[in-house]
């Protein structure tokens, strides 16, 4: 009989599960460093409506609105990222970053959200790594006295 076994359900799922968190992580990558520095086009937010989401026990509101280059290229139904109920009123403008982001734009401060995406980033690449050690042990089994 040899040394040699299978490697374990939970390695294959453990490596599946990196190998996912990095496939949806990776490409954030590059967005979340450029929110971070408030990297884009500079320009103006104007607040149009409200919109707020109930979950149990915590209401989680952000303000949409337009986006105005100094082009004068507008963008329309654009979310102003960390923007909640208390941080502006309908009409109101302030200064932000259009990063190329589909539905956000960001304050001129940039945002945190690279903090979740470095997260990820760790745990995905952490899996892989633990998988791969644990098929090393299975693969390679110690050699017996």
């Amino acid at each position: 009989m040899s040394g040699r076994r299978g490697l374990p359900f939970s390695s294959v799922v453990t490596a599946l599960a990196g190998f996912v968190l990095l496939w949806f992580t990776v490409p954030g990558i590059g967005p979340a460093v450029r929110a971070a520095r408030a990297d884009g086009v500079s320009g103006v937010f104007t607040a149009t409506e409200l919109v707020c989401v109930q979950h149990p026990g915590h209401e989680s509101c952000t303000w949409t609105g337009a986006f105005s280059a100094p082009s004068g290229a507008v963008r329309d139904r654009v979310s102003l990222y960390g923007s909640d109920r208390g941080t502006m009123l309908a009409g109101q403008t302030t200064r932000a970053v259009d990063i190329g982001r589909t539905y956000w734009v960001y304050g001129p401060g940039g945002s945190n959200e690279w903090v979740f995406t470095g997260l990820l980033l760790l745990l995905g690449a952490g899996l892989l790594a633990y998988a791969a050690y644990a098929a090393r042990a299975v693969v390679r089994p110690r050699a017996q006295t």
